[in-house]
């Protein structure tokens, strides 16, 4: 991607009351520090100056955060009313998130819940990091789940990684980054939760890669451009698909999605229904032989 500027704002949706963007990897949503010039609110103001609320602090409602280092779909209220409604279904636990992720090392399990409670490090030289219960240190850790599907098997830079698809269940901070490195697997790139030893990627390989959020009266749903392709960084290199991305989201998303939604295709008809279970047969046998792979990569 190419750096952040005030001037390549990416909006993937835009309505009268939402704007939904591409947040750059390297670039806040908003701050208070005089010399960061460069955030989402800033270019949100830069191309959009008619449309800044004077009412509020930033000039935009964000709907929710992403990280500093995390790509992706962040959604942006023009209105009280709109953020208002928005914030009911964040609330409610209406909004379905999934997110893309080169996590370091080979992960065995192809789907498994993430099932750890996080509270805040109070450590000395930690206090800015999340840990899960039972870290010394961890302060009211509370209960948080993750899906974790994997994707594909793969290198980065010559180095074993997984790609996987991430849907937190629950929201609280750093939350797929501290479980992924529960796991011992943290995400390509975290410096953070790698205890500082991951530091050379040029960013941290997380992406929000799916937003959908079901108002009544304006149903969103759009996907970011998945950042994690050969043609977008050679550094990564797949060497077995174990399951197409819209396999796993059709999962994911269950039933299919509402007339109207952005960024993918609607209600799904019987047509499709034989497909997806077709790709279904197709992956077991991918499965099998991603494991012999597997087997084979470890004797070397």
């Amino acid at each position: 991607m190419e750096p952040a500027s005030l001037e390549n704002l990416h909006v993937l949706y835009q309505s009268t009351h939402f704007i939904v963007v591409n947040k750059h990897w390297d670039i806040r949503i908003d701050s208070k520090m005089w010399y960061e010039k460069q955030t989402v609110q800033s270019q949100l103001r830069h191309r959009f100056p008619e449309l800044a609320d004077p009412g509020t602090y930033y000039g935009f409602r964000f709907c929710h955060q992403l990280d500093f280092s995390t790509s992706g779909a962040l959604c942006v209220a023009l209105n009280k009313a709109a953020a208002g409604r928005a914030y009911r279904c964040f609330k409610d636990r209406l909004v379905t998130k999934a997110y893309l992720a080169l996590l370091r090392g080979s992960v065995e399990k192809l789907k498994t819940t993430l099932d750890f409670a996080i509270g805040k490090n109070t450590s000395q030289g930690k206090t800015h990091m999340m840990c899960i219960e039972g870290t010394e240190g961890c302060e009211n850790p509370k209960p948080c789940q993750t899906e974790l599907t994997v994707l594909e098997y793969g290198l980065y830079d010559g180095d074993p990684v997984t790609k996987v698809l991430l849907q937190p269940l629950t929201g609280r901070t750093h939350q797929l980054r501290v479980h992924c490195s529960a796991i011992g697997h943290p995400i390509v790139g975290d410096f953070t939760y790698s205890l500082r030893t991951d530091g050379a990627p040029y960013r941290m390989m997380l992406h929000a890669y799916l937003l959908r959020i079901p108002l009544e009266d304006e149903p969103i749903c759009v996907t970011a451009p998945d950042p994690f392709l050969p043609s977008v960084d050679p550094k990564w290199v797949s060497q077995c698909l174990l399951q197409p991305l819209e396999g796993a989201l059709d999962g994911l998303l269950g039933c299919g999605l509402a007339p109207g939604s952005q960024g993918l295709e609607s209600q799904s008809t019987g047509e499709e229904e034989e497909t997806n279970s077709k790709v279904s047969m197709e992956t077991e046998e991918q499965r099998a032989q991603c494991q012999q792979w597997l087997c084979e990569w470890a004797l070397h």
